[in-house]
């Protein structure tokens, strides 16, 4: 997504971003004073939130997103500042999944409904994704998004989907997440943290009450994940047909890595390698990835890509020796 340079300049100013380098020494921070927008209910774009001066040296004031990302946004009290998440984080996947590899370079990869692709697959790291969609008879390819995302790592695996929704309402907690297996609940609050016995250094903090977590593995990843629907106003522009019985939930993310190899693959993961050549018109308004069949799996948690790496290397342990 592209940004205005006044927009980088004042992001710049609120903290530090590390916007392209695939093995940064540290995660970055979203400062305290940071509140998350998401549509207050199905359909409805532009939300607004109050900012309150606690220090009582500015007025009260109103922000709603922008519409470079009308669905969920960031807002730094008090001065009322947003900023999309494509703003903080490289790597971002949002709507139809629209990436930005490591290159810097925005792409789309359309994918298939109903079917799992490996989107990073590393010798001690592998993740997935799996879509849904909606066909449309006038084209020839699906609507797609990213419903799931499994997390291989180590011996263990971590699950991250969005629940299939009717009517929406931002109210209601949408994410699921599991960690081998077993259910990661999180209290419905700003800020409730949950911390692995399992892994140190592996938790999962809500940037918002519902709907959006900060996933970090110290050393490996941080992910940022929001469930956002399709709203009714997107569903008409781009013909999407989303229904009474589904909205559609899917997952915006934002994905940043420490420990990447050289040889990493799948449709993200390639972009970082150093001789990751980019052979997409860059200057296309909509630059398709394609090679499908290369990326995909036969589950959520499958290595099984033609492009797969994961496990090839010795010492698969050290991801979890990172953490510690």
């Amino acid at each position: 997504m592209a940004r205005g340079a006044a927009v980088v300049a004042a992001a710049a100013a609120l903290l530090v971003v590390v916007c392209a380098a695939a093995q940064a020494p540290s995660s970055p921070r979203l400062p305290s004073n940071y509140h998350v927008i998401n549509p207050g209910r199905f359909g409805k774009r532009d939300q607004q939130l109050s900012c309150t001066d606690s220090n009582g040296n500015k007025a009260v004031c109103m922000a709603k997103c922008d519409k470079r990302c009308p669905n969920q946004c960031i807002v730094m009290c008090p001065g009322c500042k947003t900023f999309c998440m494509c703003d903080f984080y490289p790597g971002v996947s949002c709507g139809d999944p629209r990436f930005t590899g490591g290159d810097g370079n925005n792409f789309y990869f359309h994918g298939k409904k109903d079917q799992d692709f490996c989107i990073v697959s590393d010798a001690d790291l592998h993740i997935n994704a799996h879509f849904i969609g909606k066909r449309n008879p006038a084209m020839s390819r699906d609507f797609t998004w990213i419903q799931a995302l499994g997390i291989r790592f180590a011996d263990h695996r971590l699950y991250m989907g969005a629940l299939k929704t009717a009517k929406w309402s931002s109210d209601v907690d949408r994410l699921e997440l599991a960690f081998d297996g077993a259910p990661v609940d999180v209290p419905a609050e700003l800020g409730a943290r949950w911390e692995s016995a399992a892994v140190p250094g592996l938790t999962v903090t809500r940037t918002a009450a519902t709907n959006a977590v900060r996933v970090q593995l110290a050393g490996v990843l941080d992910i940022m994940a929001n469930v956002v629907p399709i709203t009714e106003q997107d569903s008409r522009i781009h013909n999407y047909g989303v229904t009474e019985e589904d909205s559609l939930a899917h997952l915006d993310l934002g994905f940043k890595f420490y420990d990447l190899s050289d040889d990493v693959h799948g449709v993200l993961g390639q972009t970082y390698r150093s001789d990751y050549v980019n052979k997409l018109s860059v200057s296309a308004s909509m630059p398709v990835m394609g090679g499908a069949p290369s990326y995909v799996v036969s589950d959520i948690f499958s290595t099984d890509c033609a492009v797969a790496r994961f496990g090839r290397r010795a010492g698969i342990s050290m991801v979890t020796g990172t953490a510690n």
